[in-house]
C-alpha cells in the first residue's frame, strides 16, 4: 500500500510498483483523485483511523509517503505538521501492526535531522531538528523504529533530500520558473545544497523494503552531489539555451529584502514571498551525506540535476 500516491513522489512509486506487475492499493483522501482501475483504492484520512485498520489489511508492505509539506514555518502551520506528519504516522503504524503488516518504510526528510551549517551531515549528527516539520518527522522516525523493536515488523526511515525530476513542485520549481527569466540576476554563491532525483528515490524505497540489513535502519539519500542555488539557476540557463545573469546581486541587498519581508507580506521575488526564511533557503547550506545506503546496501543513485533539468523544464518539441 502507498499512502499519498497521488502526490509527487508517490505517484512515481505507484508506476514503478504496478511496472513490477505488484498488486498496489493505494490510500488517498479522494476516490476521484485516482483514475487508474487497476488499483485498490481506499479513501480515508491519516487522522482517522478507522479508515487507516481496513486499508492495512491484507498488506504485506506499507509505503508511507502521504505528509503536509510546502508550508512556511510558522505557528499556524505547527500544529497541522504534527497532527499529519507524526500523529498521522503514529495511527498508520498501529493499524499496520493491527493488520498483521510485514514491511514499513516513511518517508522522512533530510529536515529530520538537525541544522548542520557548512558540513556535510550524516545520519549520526547529534543536533535535533529546528522545525515544526522537522520535529514531526524526527517523532514519527522514532516512533517507527519503536514499532519495528516492539513488533518484529520489518522497518525503515529514509530521509531524502530535495526532490527534483519531471513534476517536482514547491520552492525547487519556483527557482525553476525565476531561472527561466531574462531580467534576474545571478544569487550569490551562497551554500551548498543536497538533492536527489525521484526515481533514485523510488529505488531505495524498493530496495530497503525488500533488503534484510535495512531493518531499523534511517537513510539519508542524495544524489551524491552537491550544488548551490546559483548553480541551479545557472544550469536552468544552460538547458534553456540562454547565457548566465550578466550581474549579480550583492548578499547585502538580498538581506535588506529579507528583513523587510519579515515586516511585510508584500516582498516578493517572482511568485515567492521574500522573508529571512526564504533567503536561508537561496543561500544557506543544506549539505548532507548518503554513504551509509551505498555502504550497507550497495545503493548507488542514477541521476543527477544536470542531466535531468530538460525533462524538468519539459523541453520537448512540443513545449510551446
Amino acid at each position: 500500500m502507498v499512502t499519498g500516491a497521488t502526490g509527487f513522489i508517490g505517484s512515481y512509486l505507484v508506476r514503478a510498483l504496478m511496472k513490477n506487475r505488484a498488486r498496489v492499493r493505494i490510500f488517498v483522501r479522494s476516490n476521484s483523485a485516482q483514475p487508474d482501475t487497476e488499483l485498490d483504492v481506499h479513501v480515508g484520512d491519516l487522522e482517522n483511523s478507522a479508515s487507516l485498520l481496513p486499508a492495512c489489511r491484507s498488506i504485506d508492505t506499507v509505503f508511507h509517503v502521504a505528509g503536509f509539506a510546502h508550508a512556511d514555518n510558522t505557528p499556524q502551520t505547527a500544529d497541522h505538521h504534527w497532527r499529519i506528519n507524526a500523529e498521522g504516522s503514529r495511527r498508520l503504524l498501529e493499524c499496520a501492526v493491527e493488520a498483521g503488516v510485514k514491511r514499513f518504510v516513511f518517508l522522512s526528510s533530510v529536515l529530520a535531522a538537525g541544522p548542520g551549517g557548512p558540513r556535510c551531515i550524516d545520519e549520526e549528527w547529534p543536533l535535533l531538528p529546528l522545525t515544526p516539520y522537522g520535529k514531526a518527522k524526527r517523532a514519527a522516525e522514532q516512533w517507527v523504529l519503536d514499532a519495528g523493536e516492539r513488533h518484529a515488523l520489518h522497518v525503515v526511515n529514509l530521509r531524502p533530500a530535495l526532490v527534483y525530476g519531471r513534476g517536482v513542485k514547491g520552492n525547487l520549481q519556483r527557482l525553476l520558473s525565476i531561472a527561466q527569466r531574462d531580467e534576474f540576476p545571478a544569487l550569490p554563491e551562497g551554500g551548498k545544497r543536497s538533492l536527489i532525483h525521484v526515481d533514485d528515490v523510488v529505488r531505495a524505497a524498493l530496495l530497503v523494503a525488500a533488503h534484510p540489513a535495512a531493518n531499523r535502519q534511517t537513510y539519508i539519500l542524495t544524489d551524491g552531489h552537491s550544488y548551490s542555488s546559483r548553480a541551479i539557476l545557472n544550469q536552468t540557463r544552460l538547458a534553456l539555451g540562454k547565457p548566465p545573469p550578466v550581474w549579480q546581486i550583492p548578499e547585502l541587498v538580498l538581506s535588506f529584502f529579507a528583513q523587510l519581508g519579515d515586516c511585510m507580506t508584500g516582498v516578493k521575488i517572482g511568485t515567492m514571498r521574500f522573508n529571512s526564511e526564504t533567503l536561508d533557503k537561496l543561500l544557506g547550506w543544506s549539505w548532507y551525506c548518503s554513504d551509509k545506503i551505498h555502504r550497507e546496501l550497495g545503493f548507488q543513485p542514477a541521476r543527477t540535476l544536470p542531466e535531468a533539468l530538460p525533462e524538468m523544464l519539459d523541453m520537448s518539441p512540443n513545449r510551446y
